[in-house]
C-alpha cells in the first residue's frame, strides 16, 4: 500500500479539517453577534431616555455591521447570498446596509488559467478555437460562479460566459446545515416564525443553482412566456447560446446596461439629479416594469425568477430593465398560485377576514392571542407578501417591540412559499432603495382577478361589476 509524503499528508489532513474549521468560524462569529445584541437589548431596557436608547442601538448596529461584513466576506459561499437579503434597507439597520450592499458580485474570482481549463474540459475544444476574444477580468464574481464577456468565433455579437467556481458546492452545503441549526435556535428563543422550513427550501434552491442546464432551460421558458403574453416584454431576458451550455458552463447573450445599484451614481455623472423629478420618473418606470414582470410570472405562470437582488438587475437604454441569473426559479403548484392570487386581492382591499382565509388556504399555520388577531394577521401578511409599508414605517425588524411576530406565531410555513416570500422582500428592498413606496398587491389586482376568473373562481358578470370589495365577497362563497 503506497504511503503518503509529508506534503500530501498535510494537504489531505487540511482538507478533512476544512469543514470543521469553517463551521467553527461561523458559530464563533454568529454567537458573538447574537450575544452582543442580547446584551444591548437588556441594557437598553434599563434606560428610560428614548434618545439614549436610540444612540445605544446605533452603536450596536455599527459594531455588528463590521462583524457581519467580516463573516460574509471572509467565509463567502452561502454567506454572500445571506448578505444580499440582510443588506436590504427595509429589513436591516442602515449601518448593515451600508456595508453588506458592497458584497454583491464581490466573491473572490477564480484565476483565468483555471477558468480556461474548465471551459476546455466542459466544451471539449481548445480555448483558442472557441473564443475570438475573452476578457480575463470577470464582469462579476458571485458565490457560485463568475461571468466573463467574450466573443465566440463565428458569432458577431458579444456573449456572457458564466463559469462555476470549482469546489464550492460542498462548502455551501456545510453553510446551509449550520444556518439550519442556527435558525432552529432563533426559532425557539427569539423569533415566532418557522425559520427551519425556509432554510430547507434554501437547501433545495442552492443545489439547483449548480446545474446550468436547468438554468438555461428556465431562462428560455420565462423568455417565451413573456413574449407569448405581451406585445412587448416588461423585462429583457438574455438569449441562450445553443451548444454552449453544460452543467458548469453557460453562454448567453451579452446585455449592456448599468447595475441598478449604480443607477444614482450614473445619473449624477450625466448631470441628472438622482433626487430630481426626471430621476423619479425613470425609477417609477423601472419599478413598474419589474413589478409587472413578477406579477405575470408568479400569478399567471406560477414559474418565476426568484432572485431579484440588485446584482441581477441591469438598467439599459430607455430605462429598460434586464433580469439576469435564472439559477433560482420556482414552479408554484396551482393551488398555491391561486391561493396567493386570493391573498393579493385581500391585501389590495385591506380585508382582514379574506386575508385570514387566504393564509389558511396557503397552508400557513398561525397562532394569535391578540385582541384583533385578524387585523394583525393582515398586517403580517403585508409584511411577508407585499411591498407596501404602513404610514411612517421605513424598516421591518422581527426583533422590534411592535413586530407582528410578537403578536402572532407562525407555527408552520410551507417550504414552497419561501421563494415568493424572498422575492417580495427583495422587491420591497429595491422599492425602498429607490425611495418609491408602492404596493405590489394593488398593482397586481387586475392580474389576480384574471387568473381567478380563468380558474373558475370568478364569473364573467362578477368581473364586469368591478367594484371595490366586490370580489372578496364572491370569493368567500
Amino acid at each position: 500500500m503506497p504511503t503518503l509524503g509529508l506534503r500530501e499528508f498535510r494537504e489531505k489532513f487540511a482538507a478533512q479539517l476544512a469543514p470543521c474549521h469553517r463551521s467553527l468560524q461561523f458559530w464563533v462569529r454568529a454567537v458573538d453577534v447574537y450575544t452582543t445584541y442580547k446584551v444591548c437589548q437588556f441594557r437598553a431596557g434599563l434606560v428610560k431616555d428614548a434618545e439614549k436608547r436610540e444612540a445605544m442601538w446605533e452603536r450596536q448596529h455599527e459594531i455588528a455591521a463590521v462583524k457581519m461584513y467580516s463573516l460574509c466576506s471572509e467565509l463567502g459561499g452561502l454567506f454572500l447570498k445571506a448578505a444580499q437579503i440582510l443588506g436590504k434597507p427595509d429589513l436591516a439597520p442602515a449601518a448593515w446596509v451600508k456595508r453588506l450592499v458592497t458584497l454583491c458580485d464581490k466573491a473572490p474570482a477564480t484565476p483565468i488559467s483555471v477558468i480556461q481549463k474548465i471551459l476546455e474540459e466542459e466544451l471539449g475544444q481548445n480555448f483558442s478555437d472557441i473564443f475570438e476574444q475573452f476578457d480575463a477580468e470577470p464582469l462579476g464574481s458571485a458565490s457560485i460562479a463568475q461571468v466573463h464577456r467574450a466573443k465566440l468565433r463565428g458569432l458577431k455579437t458579444d456573449v456572457a460566459i458564466k463559469v462555476q467556481h470549482p469546489g464550492v458546492q460542498h462548502l455551501m452545503m456545510i453553510d446551509i446545515h449550520n444556518l439550519q441549526a442556527f435558525a432552529l435556535f432563533l426559532q425557539k428563543t427569539d423569533i415566532n416564525f418557522d425559520l427551519f422550513s425556509l432554510t430547507k427550501e434554501v437547501e433545495k434552491q442552492v443545489a439547483y443553482e449548480f446545474d446550468f442546464l436547468r438554468e438555461a432551460a428556465a431562462m428560455e421558458k420565462i423568455n417565451k412566456f413573456f413574449h407569448d403574453n405581451n406585445k412587448k416584454a416588461p423585462v429583457l431576458v438574455p438569449r441562450v447560446i445553443p451548444g454552449m451550455v453544460t452543467r458548469k458552463v453557460f453562454a448567453m447573450e451579452f446585455i449592456d446596461g448599468i447595475p441598478i445599484m449604480n443607477l444614482g451614481d450614473e445619473m449624477a455623472k450625466r448631470g441628472i439629479d438622482p433626487g430630481g423629478k426626471f430621476a423619479a420618473l425613470a425609477k417609477q418606470k423601472i419599478l413598474k416594469s419589474l413589478t409587472l414582470a413578477y406579477g405575470q410570472m408568479i400569478l399567471k405562470n406560477g414559474f418565476f425568477h426568484a432572485d431579484p437582488h440588485p446584482g441581477n438587475i441591469l438598467i439599459c437604454k430607455g430605462s429598460e430593465v434586464a433580469l439576469l441569473d435564472y439559477g433560482q426559479v420556482k414552479d408554484l403548484p396551482d393551488s398555491l398560485r391561486l391561493g396567493y392570487a386570493k391573498l393579493v386581492l385581500a391585501m389590495a382591499d385591506s380585508d382582514p377576514l379574506m386575508a385570514k382565509l387566504s393564509v389558511e388556504e396557503l397552508g400557513i399555520k398561525t397562532l394569535s392571542t391578540h385582541a384583533d388577531g385578524d387585523q394583525e394577521l393582515l398586517t403580517l401578511a403585508r409584511k411577508m407578501f407585499d411591498t407596501k409599508f404602513s404610514p411612517g414605517v421605513t424598516m421591518i425588524s422581527p426583533f422590534s417591540e411592535d413586530s407582528s411576530l410578537n403578536k402572532i406565531t407562525v407555527q408552520r410555513f410551507p417550504e414552497e412559499l419561501f421563494s415568493v416570500l424572498r422575492t417580495m422582500q427583495l422587491l420591497r428592498g429595491l422599492s425602498v432603495g429607490m425611495r418609491i413606496y408602492c404596493s405590489c398587491a394593488e398593482q397586481w389586482r387586475p392580474i389576480a382577478e384574471e387568473v381567478l376568473y380563468k380558474a373558475g373562481r370568478l364569473k364573467a358578470e362578477d368581473l364586469k361589476a368591478n367594484k371595490h370589495g366586490f370580489f372578496r365577497r364572491i370569493l368567500r362563497k
